[in-house]
């Protein structure tokens, strides 16, 4: 499937308690067949799968859901967007990952079953399942640590069939600070931008996929348009009258984990 997505309203969750997922059928997965996989190329950008068996990073995380139920995941189960599962470029399929959420510090159990994303500054994408457990369901990428941890067996038959565990320490103000202070990515500052000549419409165009799934995944959340092109599919926003009135929807796009979007006709 190769999926990755956005974000949609937000529906905070405080407790592991509080967590209750919605009654689904699951196929159960099992974890007899891990796939580490060779090197692959997607939009120009490769990807090298390893086993990094202690695999620690800080980055963005968005979530995928409904619309790619039923469809098959990179290592070949069924995507249920119910399930607590997640998308990495590069992790063994499957393995299993502790996600922090560095805007609440509660920390969930994860697990990796799909390829994903492919966006330069994003490093994770959540079921919409996991994203309700984490409590990160809101509009836009969200910080996250992504840690490869090796749980019970236990936990990862909860998993594998469809079933969240409890979440784990749930980090404190001081030790999320000196998380954040570990990150590469940083809210970016918008270059000058030449804006381009002629009349309108203008559009944002946030990404091109050559997977429509995809595509009108990202569309769905950020309410944009799907747009063909040959055996391209692209996700914009827009129309626009005004190169300008464009231009001012960039810096708040920028902040919601989309720092690439750029201005076309």
């Amino acid at each position: 499937m190769l999926a990755s997505c956005a974000a949609a309203p937000s529906q905070k969750l405080h407790t592991a308690q509080s967590f209750n997922p919605p009654p689904h059928s699951f196929q159960s997965a099992a974890d007899n067949a891990v796939k580490i996989g060779v090197s692959y190329q997607v939009a120009g950008q490769r990807y090298t799968p390893v086993d990094s068996t202690d695999y620690d990073q800080i980055g963005l995380a968005s979530w995928y859901g409904e619309e790619l139920r039923g469809q098959r995941t990179a290592n070949g189960e069924v995507f249920d967007p119910d399930g607590i599962s997640a998308a990495h470029p590069t992790l063994p399929l499957p393995s299993y990952v502790e996600v922090t959420s560095l805007d609440t510090g509660r920390t969930i159990l994860v697990r990796v079953n799909d390829r994903g994303p492919f966006h330069s500054n994003r490093i994770l994408d959540l079921s919409i399942g996991a994203a309700r457990q984490l409590g990160i369901t809101g509009n836009g990428a969200r910080q996250i640590r992504v840690r490869r941890v090796y749980p019970s067996e236990f936990e990862k038959l909860a998993l594998r069939n469809g079933q969240p565990v409890a979440e784990r320490h749930e980090y404190s103000n001081s030790e999320l600070a000196a998380l954040r202070s570990r990150t590469a990515w940083r809210m970016p500052v918008m270059a000058s931008v030449k804006l381009p000549a002629g009349r309108g419409p203008f559009y944002l165009q946030v990404a091109s996929f050559s997977s429509k799934s995809r595509a009108r995944s990202m569309a769905k959340h950020l309410n944009a348009k799907l747009s063909p092109l040959g055996e391209l599919y692209r996700v914009r926003l827009g129309p626009y009258e005004t190169a300008r009135e464009a231009n001012a929807a960039l810096a708040p796009l920028a902040a919601k984990g989309y720092p690439d979007a750029r201005i076309v006709q």
